[in-house]
């Protein structure tokens, strides 16, 4: 491609299928209304029940909003949700591993059944999604995968080894799946959020000496807003990011500088 021939078309995801685990709540929202807002329709798989009033809003972006309950940690559900993706929208074009979860407990309390519940949903599922999406993407010699990292893919972390493990984890899935599918047009991309504005951060918003030393460690200075997610989103399901492969781009307003 020439200079001459880019774009702002190259954002475009009109006509794309996208699936978002647990897209329609927390931080899935964005994820899912940003590529619903460049064009893709967008299917939701989620153990939270389905939200009507969500949808609407994704169709009000003229695209497609499709629920589907499921627990992505189950045998042969992430492969029923590709099927049906396929099924009802054509294709799938575009993954985002979002769903996850965190429990918080001291290293001493920290067992094997919380260690076990995080990395099947936040790790194994991933994985597994991942590998029925592209049973479809590498025929179609494209697709984009964007998977859900964290500060603490690069940081160590107290109260939760096993999301501090996982997070690594996810982010050493990125890097290795875009050497095994660069081959076949697929790029697998991480974004890793900051310190955001959601009901899951509210303990730390309100606690003033947790609140202000994360403040002091973010050069922005605030809190990240849910829509501050949205433009690394379309740009790495878009084509304007065909050559960014294997990368997870932090978004936490310079929180990794200090």
């Amino acid at each position: 491609m020439n200079i001459t021939d880019f774009n702002m078309n190259y954002f475009s995801l009109k006509g794309k299928n996208a699936i978002v685990t647990g897209g329609n709540t927390g931080l899935g929202q964005a994820f899912s209304l940003a590529l619903a807002k460049a064009g893709a329709n967008i299917m939701m798989p989620s153990i939270m029940p389905d939200d009507p009033e969500f949808n609407k809003v994704i169709e009000a972006e003229g695209v497609k909003a499709v629920y589907m309950e499921a627990d992505i940690t189950k045998p042969s559900v992430p492969k029923q949700i590709v099927e049906k993706c396929v099924e009802v929208l054509g294709s799938v074009d575009i993954l985002v591993n979002c769903a996850g979860i965190c429990i918080c407990k001291p290293v001493l309390e920290f067992g094997r059944s919380e260690w076990d519940t995080m990395m099947s949903i936040n790790l194994t599922a991933a994985f597994e999604m991942t590998h029925e999406v592209i049973q479809y993407m590498i025929p179609q010699k494209s697709g984009k995968i964007i998977n859900i990292c964290s500060m603490f893919s690069f940081l160590g972390g107290q109260w939760s080894p096993a999301y501090t493990a996982s997070k690594h984890g996810i982010a050493g899935l990125t890097k290795t799946y875009c050497d095994e599918l660069a081959q076949y047009n697929i790029q697998v991309n991480g974004i890793a959020p900051g310190y955001f504005k959601t009901k899951a951060a509210e303990f730390s918003m309100n606690d003033p000496e947790r609140n202000k030393w994360i403040m002091d460690h973010t050069p922005e200075g605030r809190w990240g807003d849910v829509a501050d997610l949205m433009g690394a989103t379309v740009f790495l399901a878009s084509e304007a990011s065909h050559f960014v492969n294997g990368h997870v781009l932090a978004v936490d307003g310079g929180f990794l500088m200090r």
